[in-house]
C-alpha cells in the first residue's frame, strides 16, 4: 500500500497532521497509532484520568535509576491510544512564555519566535471565554475546545488565588494572553463537560475522509530508508505480523518524546556507537537522536482541610464516587467535570531573572501527612479533605537521554532523565517549596487549613527530604529530536531530519528547550506550523488570516 504521507503516532501532534495534511483530496494520508482505540469510558470523563495509569492506554515506562533521587526509578505514564497524552492528561491549557519561543528562534531556528507561533496557538483554538479575554491572543474558531472550569469548582482555587495575592503574587485572570506571570484559575481542554482530546477535536470530525486511512494497533517497526531518503514504514499488527506502508512524498514522527527518537536509532538514525552496540546498521549518523532529554517536576505541599466535602477527597469515598458519577451521566456536571487541577500561578524564585521559572499547580486533594500514597493509583489515598500546591520547576537544568535497549522495536526505550542532577534545580525546587508554604499561610487559606506539611520552619535538609519523598514528573518530556542548526541538532527549523530526504520529526521531541508550563498546547501548535511547513504555505498568509494576533509591546 502507497500513501502521499504517512504519519508514526496519533497523540497530539499526528491528530492535527492527519487533520491539516487530508484536507487536500488529491494526497493521502496513512495515519498508524500502536494503541487502540479511544473507547475506554473513563477517557471521556475529566477526574478519571488517573484512573487510566497502569492501564491498556498507558504505556506505563519507567526510567532507569535516577542517581540523584537515591536510585528511584520514575513512573512515566504516556498516553496508548486515538490522541495520545491529550487523552490521559490532565486537561491544563498552558501556552508558555514568550521568551520561550524567542530563544528557540535566538538558536537559529529561523520562524520560531513568539510572534511567527502565536497565530497557530490560536488557529487551533475555540475559547469558550473569548469575549472576556483580549481577543488578540485567543481563538474562536479553531477545533479545539478551551474553558476555564464552567460544571463544578470548590471554594479552595478562589483562596488559592487569593492567597497569592496576599504573599505578593498578582492576579492574572489569563496566563495565556499578555503576560503569563502571575495566578488565576487553570484553563483546560474540556467541552460540555468531558474531556476534549486532539482525537475529539481534530481527527474524528474528518475520519470519513476517503484519503485518510487510519490504523490502530499497528507498532511501527522502522522507517525505511533508501539513498537517504524515507520511503515508506515497517509496522506490526494482529499476531506480530509486519506490513509495509510506503511514501511518496513524505514520513512524519510523531510519536513523542521517547518512541520518536527511537524509532530513529531502530531505522539507523542516530549516534553511531549506540546503534552499533544494538547490531543496527548504521544509515545516517546524527550524534543528538535521543540526547537533549527534559522533563518538569513538582513535589507538594499538602493541608489538611479543616471544612468536611470541601476537597476531592471527599468524593473519592465509594457512595460519594457513585453520585458524582450520576450527575456527571445525566448532567456533565459536578465534580467528575474537571481536571483536578483547579488553579495555578506563575512565578520568579528571584526578582532578577527575566521569565518565570516556577509553576505553582493547585489541586483540591491531599496526599496524607505520611506520604504512603501513590499518586497513579487513587485506592490509596486517603478520604479525609485537604488540598495541595505543587511547586514546579519549569527551567531545568538537568539533561538525560533517551537509548535502546535492544534492536527489538517491542522493547521499551532507555530513559534516563538524570533528574535533579544539576545542582541549580535541587536550589531552585527548594526556592519553590518554600513560596508555597508561604502561600499555604496565608489569611485567604485560613478558613480551610487545619494543618501544613512540611512546616514553613523547615530547614533545607528537612525541605530536600521531603522533596525528595514526593518527587514526580509532570510527564512532559521533550527535546530528544531537537531543532537547530549544530551538529547535535536533530531536525532543522522545517523539522526535516538532517541528511535525510522526506523524513520529519513534528512533536514534542523537535523542542530545543523546553516551555516555561504544560506541553500539550506546545505541542499542537507545533503540528500546526509543521503541517504548514510540510503544505509550504507562507507565514505571512498565515499570520494575514489572524489580524488579531497583533504582537503588543509587553511580554507574555
Amino acid at each position: 500500500m502507497t500513501y502521499d504521507y504517512i504519519i508514526v503516532g496519533a497523540g497530539s501532534a499526528g491528530c492535527v497532521l492527519a487533520n491539516r495534511l487530508s484536507a487536500d483530496p488529491t494526497v493521502s494520508v496513512l495515519l498508524l497509532e500502536a494503541g487502540g482505540p479511544d473507547t475506554k469510558f473513563e477517557l471521556q470523563v475529566p477526574a478519571a484520568y488517573s484512573k487510566l495509569h497502569g492501564t491498556d492506554v498507558d504505556w506505563g515506562f519507567w526510567t532507569e535509576p535516577q542517581p540523584a533521587l537515591n536510585g528511584r526509578r520514575m513512573y512515566q505514564p504516556r498516553g496508548k491510544t486515538l490522541g495520545g497524552c491529550s487523552s490521559t492528561n490532565a486537561m491544563a491549557y498552558v501556552r508558555g512564555n514568550r521568551r520561550d519561543y524567542d530563544d528557540w528562534a535566538a538558536l537559529g531556528n529561523t520562524g520560531w519566535a513568539y510572534e511567527n507561533v502565536l497565530p497557530y496557538f490560536i488557529r487551533s483554538e475555540f475559547n469558550e471565554q473569548i469575549d472576556q479575554l483580549d481577543e488578540r491572543y485567543h481563538g474562536a474558531h479553531g477545533p479545539l475546545n478551551v474553558t476555564f472550569a464552567t460544571g463544578f469548582q470548590t471554594p479552595l482555587a478562589r483562596a488559592f488565588v487569593d492567597a497569592c495575592g496576599q504573599v505578593g503574587i498578582r492576579a492574572n485572570p489569563d496566563c495565556n494572553g499578555a503576560e503569563q506571570e502571575g495566578a488565576g484559575l487553570m484553563q483546560f481542554t474540556i467541552k460540555n463537560g468531558k474531556r476534549h482530546s486532539a482525537a475529539t477535536a481534530f481527527l474524528k470530525p474528518v475520519m470519513s475522509r476517503p484519503n485518510l486511512t487510519v490504523i490502530t494497533r499497528a507498532h511501527t517497526k522502522q522507517v525505511l530508508i533508501t539513498n537517504d531518503r524515507a520511503t515508506g514504514v515497517e509496522f506490526i499488527t494482529g499476531k506480530n505480523r509486519t506490513q509495509t506502508a510506503m511514501a511518496r512524498q513524505e514520513v512524519i514522527l510523531s510519536a513523542g518524546a521517547y518512541q520518536s527518537p527511537q524509532l530513529l536509532m531502530l531505522s539507523g538514525i542516530g549516534p553511531a556507537d549506540a546503534l552499533r552496540q544494538s547490531g543496527i546498521a548504521l544509515k545516517k549518523e546524527l550524534p543528538g537522536v535521543g540526547q537533549n532529554l527534559q522533563d518538569h517536576l513538582f513535589t507538594g505541599v499538602s493541608s489538611l482541610a479543616s471544612q468536611r466535602g470541601i476537597s476531592s477527597n471527599f468524593h473519592l469515598k465509594p457512595l460519594n464516587q457513585l453520585k458524582a458519577l450520576g450527575t456527571w451521566l445525566l448532567s456533565k456536571k459536578g465534580p467528575l467535570s474537571i481536571s483536578p487541577l483547579e488553579a495555578v500561578a506563575f512565578v520568579r524564585t528571584e526578582p532578577t531573572l527575566d521569565r518565570v521559572n516556577m509553576q505553582f499547580h493547585f489541586a483540591p486533594v491531599h496526599m496524607g501527612d505520611s506520604y504512603t500514597a501513590d499518586m497513579y493509583d487513587l485506592s490509596t489515598w486517603p478520604t479525609t479533605d485537604g488540598y495541595i500546591v505543587l511547586p514546579t520547576l519549569l527551567l531545568p537544568k538537568s539533561r538525560g537521554y533517551i537509548g535502546l535497549r535492544s534492536a527489538n522495536p517491542l522493547d521499551a526505550p532507555v530513559i534516563q532523565p538524570n533528574y535533579l542532577t544539576h545542582e541549580d534545580d535541587r536550589r531552585v525546587l527548594i526556592q519553590g517549596v518554600r513560596q508555597a508554604l508561604e502561600i499555604k499561610q496565608a489569611d485567604a487559606f485560613g478558613p480551610f487549613r487545619q494543618r501544613v506539611h512540611p512546616t514553613a520552619g523547615s530547614s533545607d535538609d528537612v525541605i530536600w527530604a521531603h522533596i525528595l519523598q514526593q518527587l514526580e514528573t509532570v510527564y512532559h518530556p521533550v527535546g530528544t529530536c531537537r531543532m537547530g542548526t549544530d551538529e547535535m541538532a536533530v531536525v532543522d527549523a522545517d523539522l526535516q531530519v538532517r541528511g535525510i530526504d522526506g523524513l520529519r520529526v513534528i512533536d514534542a521531541s523537535v523542542m530545543p528547550t523546553i516551555v516555561s508550563g504544560n506541553t500539550n498546547a506546545p505541542t499542537i501548535m507545533i503540528a500546526e506550523k509543521g503541517a504548514d511547513l510540510i503544505l509550504g504555505y507562507e507565514p505571512d498568509a498565515l499570520s494575514a488570516i489572524h489580524t488579531k494576533a497583533a504582537m503588543p509591546t509587553d511580554r507574555l
